[in-house]
């Protein structure tokens, strides 16, 4: 069952969990995730970075809609830290069910703007679907044209979500083994409403602690929960219900993370969790220097990432909810 990323969330923040968001890199990883999640049915979220989306292809997403659409679970197929609006563009024309503009760089100002355009282009998709009923759902809003009947939301297009990120979060330096936290610049709840009104993002990334990469040993993130709170609670008293979002979930305390679900963060992002122990199990595989045959040589890359992807459902809450939806 495909779904955006708003009609995703919706259920979880009302329910206190959180649904993982995997980034997949290849084929074979994206059906390992759906396999874990269908087995412990689970809603999920696929993500796609543009250079994962360059190295898979954009023609994979209509077989990846295709697996979606016969599952028992919910999911969302979503862009990863779109740069442009071109990145954005092209991933709705793939068949992606919710993006996300990162001008989080950017300034306040320039970031609105951005962000606005995205949100304008990813939610006025329409076909021309004869519509002559008044009473059928996808008659089209647009009030100006008095034939308006022959616009209807397109299936496929229509209410793309979007995702912003407001503030930064912090970067690791994976061969120095040090964290710049100096690059943090977390999120303000006065900026965050702020930022929804003048956008209309359907969810925003917020930076209340944590960072991109692997974590060294002896540095665990702590997450600012109580400027979490804040956030949540400024969103909620000016009538917003943008969901909010977590970047940089790999490495962080299970409880922390479990606490930040409850508190309000209703998508979890995890890339280095899952793709560490597949990559360190394949080069154990390619040791033995016999095999050359795909088939033979993924599956236990996929299977130590499943086992990762499954604590992680766990840890979240969302071990189940599928029944939800």
């Amino acid at each position: 069952m495909l779904l955006n990323m708003k009609e995703l969330l919706e259920v979880a923040d009302k329910n206190h969990f959180a649904v993982p968001a995997f980034n997949i890199a290849d084929y074979a990883m994206f059906n390992g995730i759906m396999d874990i999640s269908e087995k412990l049915n689970a809603p999920v979220i696929i993500e796609i970075h543009p250079t994962e989306l360059r190295h898979i292809g954009s023609d994979a997403i209509a077989a990846m809609e295709k697996r979606i659409s016969t599952s028992p679970i919910p999911a969302v197929i979503h862009l990863d830290h779109g740069a442009s609006f071109e990145d954005v563009m092209g991933a709705i024309r793939a068949g992606f069910s919710s993006v996300m503009i990162d001008a989080s760089s950017l300034s306040f100002e320039d970031n609105v703007a951005i962000s606005k355009k995205v949100v304008e282009a990813a939610h006025a998709a329409i076909s021309y679907t004869t519509v002559e009923d008044d009473s059928d759902p996808r008659k089209g809003t647009n009030t100006e044209d008095k034939k308006q009947w022959h616009y209807a939301q397109s299936y496929k297009f229509a209410d793309v979500s979007v995702e912003a990120e407001l503030g930064t979060i912090g970067v690791i330096d994976e061969k120095a083994k040090v964290v710049d936290s100096s690059v943090i610049k977390y999120t303000e709840p006065e900026d965050a409403v702020r930022f929804v009104k003048e956008t209309g993002v359907d969810t925003l990334a917020v930076a209340i602690g944590t960072c991109h990469g692997d974590y060294p040993k002896d540095q665990i993130p702590e997450l600012k929960l109580d400027r979490l709170q804040a956030i949540k609670k400024a969103l909620v008293d000016a009538g917003l219900d943008t969901k909010l979002v977590l970047h940089g979930g790999s490495g962080n305390k299970p409880e922390e993370l479990q606490e930040a679900a409850k508190l309000g963060i209703s998508k979890i992002n995890i890339s280095t969790d899952i793709k560490k122990p597949y990559y360190l199990t394949m080069r154990e595989v390619l040791k033995d220097m016999g095999l050359r045959e795909p088939n033979s040589i993924q599956p236990p890359c996929i299977q130590a990432m499943q086992e990762v992807a499954a604590e992680r459902i766990r840890w979240f809450g969302s071990e189940g909810k599928a029944s939800l939806y």
